[in-house]
Parts: structure tokens; C-alpha cells; sequence
């Protein structure tokens, strides 16, 4: 019995120190946000800069050469995405206006089988303009994240120099051989993943704009750069992704196009989403889709629109971690997808 107390005790310690570190981290999330988004910037930078130290270049010239050209990649993508953003965003009235159409059309559809349903009814469910305006948000929430772009660049570059004696410092802190194998093998994975996943991400957003701008489809670049952001949450990123380039598609250019548009997402989604990547990365990395809705409310509650973007990276390195000690790998196993169970 009185075991059992002090385990309820413990328990009620445990939750009440995890509430004081999210109130924490909600309090200072000013300063949390630039800082993590400068880590998984750095994460996916480091692979160019190890390269480059490698090869003798001194860590100076390595990290402006880096840098130098992310800033580069970064500036054009913020004028195309800037100016696109904005005129979609003034025009998002009429496209809803276009869209009403089919909504009648429906309406009609619905009242030759006997069933009443008006026209009305059918956009305030879709709610269309704010999918909409949604979309821009999040798109233009991507500038945002550069609102401290000095303080950002500063920290990536401080942390990929220190990225060279880092697992140094801990080892001569520690000692033992073991520990430091079993950091090596988290950083390794953390760093493997967000890689691979941002250069498949890249690759999903490239198909996505070749194969809008054949068809033609307003803002092509636009709703890459969404397929781009979105290809990090699984399952229900694609969705999200593909509804406004369809409807966009849709008003535009007639049923047939939209059709067309739709099954390309389609596409992607199955030869890249579900046979590429989980071909690459092996199937243990992998989330419930349960657990992807949860990451998203509650990073997004925690660190706003920023924390929805980097919602399953935050949580894919967190079931890394937890998968690596024995201790916690039960917390990994609820974290996935449970494929990796499956004989």
C-alpha cells in the first residue's frame, strides 16, 4: 500500500514538473522559436559543412560558403513566394465568388434526387475563403519565421561551428565510451532524418510545381513551396496541400483540369509518400496518424504557426530519443505507426 502511494506521488510530481516546463516554454516562446528554428536549420546544413571541413577548407570560408548560399536560395524564394502570396490574397474573394457556382450546381444536383440542400449551406461547411486565407497564413508565416533573420543566421552559424566539438565536450564531461556511442547514434538518426526528409520534401514541392505549371494552374510556385512546408506532416499534410490547388484549378480552368490536378497530388503522394520514403528511411521512423493530429495541436498551441510547421520533426526527434534508451522506448512504440511490429 505504501508503495503504491508513493508511486501515485511520484506520478503527480512527474505531471506537475512536465506543466511548469510547458508553462515555461509557452512564457518564453519569443526566444524559443528562433532558436529552433535555427537548430533544424543548422541539422540540415551540417551534412554541406562536414563535407566541406573534410576536404581541408577552413571552418570559416566553410561556413560563409554555406551560409552564403542559403541566403541566396532563401531570398529568392522569398520574392517569388512574397509577390505570389499577395496577389493571391487579393484575389481570394473571387475565387470564392467563381466557386459559388459549383456550389449552385450542387445545390441543384442534390434537388433533382429530393434532397434539399442549399447552396448556402454547402459553403458555409466548406468555408472555403478561410481554407483560403488559411493557406496564405501559413504560406506568408514562412517570412515570419524570418522576422529575426539576423539572430537566426547568427545561431546557425555558431552552431555548426560548435557542431565540431560538441560530442567532444560531452565525452570529456562523461567519459564513458557507451554514453557516447548512444549520443553519436541520436545525433546521427535526428541528423539522417531531417536530410533526407527535407530533400524529399524538395522533391515533392518540385513535382508539384512542374506538373501545376504544365497544366497551368494560377500561383504554381506558390502551392510548391505549400507541398514543400505541408510534405513534413504526414497524411494529412498531402490533403491540406492539395485542396486549394484543386479548387484554384477548378474555377480556373474547368473540372477536367482540377481532375487532372488532383490525381497528380495523388500520385505524388503514393510513389513519393508511401513508396519512396519509407523506402529510404526505413518504416521505424514512422508516426500514427493519430499521433500527427495530437503533434499539431499541441505544437501549434505551444509555438503557434511555427510549431505546426516543425510539429513532426519536433516529434520525431523526441520518439528518436525515446527510442534509444530502454527505459522510454515504450514511449516510442505509442508514438508509431506500429508497422515496425508487424511480422
Amino acid at each position: 500500500m505504501q508503495k503504491e502511494e508513493h508511486l501515485v506521488g511520484y506520478y503527480i510530481i512527474v505531471m506537475a514538473a512536465i506543466v511548469v516546463v510547458l508553462a515555461g516554454a509557452k512564457f518564453v516562446t519569443p526566444i524559443l522559436v528562433p532558436f529552433l528554428l535555427s537548430l533544424f536549420i543548422a541539422i540540415i546544413l551540417s551534412p554541406a559543412y562536414s563535407f566541406l571541413v573534410k576536404k581541408r577548407v577552413p571552418q570559416i570560408v566553410a561556413i560563409f560558403i554555406v551560409i552564403s548560399l542559403f541566403l541566396i536560395i532563401l531570398a529568392m524564394m522569398a520574392k517569388l513566394i512574397g509577390s505570389s502570396a499577395q496577389e493571391f490574397s487579393q484575389n481570394i474573394d473571387n475565387y470564392v465568388a467563381k466557386l459559388s457556382v459549383y456550389y449552385s450546381d450542387i445545390s441543384s444536383l442534390a434537388d433533382s434526387f429530393g434532397i434539399e440542400i442549399p447552396a448556402s449551406e454547402i459553403a458555409s461547411v466548406l468555408n472555403t475563403k478561410e481554407l483560403m486565407r488559411f493557406v496564405t497564413s501559413l504560406i506568408e508565416g514562412l517570412g515570419a519565421l524570418f522576422t529575426n533573420g539576423f539572430v537566426v543566421i547568427l545561431t546557425v552559424v555558431f552552431m555548426l561551428l560548435e557542431s565540431q566539438h560538441f560530442v567532444k565536450k560531452i565525452e570529456y564531461m562523461d567519459g564513458h565510451k557507451e554514453t557516447m556511442k548512444h549520443i553519436n547514434e541520436i545525433f546521427s538518426q535526428i541528423k539522417s532524418y531531417m536530410v533526407i526528409k527535407a530533400l524529399i520534401s524538395l522533391l515533392t514541392g518540385f513535382v508539384v510545381w512542374l506538373g501545376l505549371s504544365i497544366v497551368g494552374t494560377d500561383y504554381a510556385f506558390l502551392w510548391g513551396v505549400l507541398a514543400f512546408l505541408l510534405n513534413f506532416i504526414p497524411n494529412i499534410g498531402s490533403i491540406i496541400a492539395a485542396v486549394p490547388a484543386v479548387l484554384i484549378t477548378l474555377v480556373q480552368l474547368g473540372g477536367l483540369s482540377a481532375f487532372v490536378v488532383a490525381v497528380l497530388y495523388l500520385m505524388v503522394n503514393i510513389i513519393i509518400g508511401s513508396i519512396l520514403e519509407p523506402k529510404i528511411m526505413g518504416r521505424g521512423l514512422g508516426l500514427s496518424t493519430l499521433v500527427v493530429f495530437l503533434s499539431l495541436i499541441f505544437w501549434g498551441w505551444l509555438l503557434g504557426m511555427v510549431g505546426m510547421l516543425l510539429s513532426i520533426p519536433l516529434t520525431i526527434m523526441a520518439k528518436i530519443v525515446f527510442a534509444a534508451n530502454k527505459n522510454t522506448e515504450w514511449l516510442a512504440v505509442l508514438l508509431g505507426s506500429g508497422e515496425s511490429l508487424e511480422k
